[in-house]
């Protein structure tokens, strides 16, 4: 898409105060995809030097301008990390080309907040934690659950960008298991699941996305009966948070989730009780 009301692309270090019709600019995949008619400039970070990814010990920080593919070549590297069929598999849901994977942004799966934003689904399922910087140079952080609002809405303010998203080490040390639905074989996310139980205490998250509007998390201190679950979801989930849309009717999306989170308790419990 050739944005033409767009005057000039300045490196985000050097554009000075933010102004009307300013967006930032990672890898650009959803920006340049549709006409941005309300853009005059774009400030460029892909010049700002944020290492993708780092391990420590309290937790993997993956960069707003960390790339599908650095991701998911991250998995593959001989490092201590559980998780990695996990973040495998968000990064799979993509159904993204290698060159997409290789300019798409982990940042800009979050900030754009689509619904079937897997990155969004990693984040939120493990408790991750981004990082915003403020227009005067503040910090504040805010759970991934709660930095996506809605469909294509955040908790960014004008001028706000995310520096970065925090995966903590006790979530990277959890079982997990996914489940996915789509209309078709390689559709877009209709529907897509995430559980896990914590080793030392047996709690249980279920983490609902691509079928609502925002994450939903559901907690318990031990995995739940299949009736408690389901009832969980039912209470948790009222019916227009639903997404309704051409990837799938609201009445199949609250189905898939039931099937899902049930599929996701079993296989769980199965493992804990191993």
């Amino acid at each position: 898409m050739d944005l033409n009301t767009v005057q000039a692309v300045v490196a985000a270090s050097a554009a000075g105060a933010w102004r009307p019709g300013d967006a930032w600019l990672a890898g650009g995949t959803y920006l340049f995809s549709e006409p941005q008619q309300h853009l005059r400039r774009l400030r460029d970070l892909a010049d700002e030097g944020w290492s993708p990814l780092t391990l420590t010990p309290h937790g993997l920080e993956i960069a707003a301008t960390c790339t599908i593919s650095e991701l998911a070549t991250f998995t593959t590297a001989p490092r201590p990390m559980i998780q990695r069929e996990l973040i495998r598999q968000c990064c799979a849901a993509f159904l993204a080309s290698f060159k997409i994977w290789s300019v798409a942004t982990v940042g800009g799966n979050l900030c754009t907040a689509l619904p079937a934003g897997p990155m969004i689904s990693l984040g939120a399922a493990l408790d991750g934690i981004c990082l915003l910087l403020t227009p005067d140079g503040g910090r504040r952080e805010l759970p991934v659950a709660e930095f996506v609002t809605g469909i294509g809405t955040t908790a960014l303010v004008p001028g706000e960008f995310l520096r970065s998203m925090t995966l903590p080490a006790p979530a990277l040390r959890c079982r997990a298991a996914f489940r996915k639905g789509s209309l078709f074989p390689f559709g877009r996310s209709a529907v897509l699941l995430i559980g896990r139980t914590d080793p030392v205490d047996g709690s249980f998250v279920l983490t609902v996305t691509a079928s609502t509007v925002r994450p939903v998390q559901l907690r318990f201190d031990t995995v739940p009966s299949a009736t408690v679950l389901r009832q969980a979801v039912m209470d948790g989930i009222p019916a227009q948070q639903y997404v309704d849309d051409v990837h799938g009717m609201p009445a199949w999306r609250r189905h898939l989730t039931l099937v899902f989170a049930e599929q996701i308790r079993t296989e769980l419990a199965e493992w804990n009780a191993s």
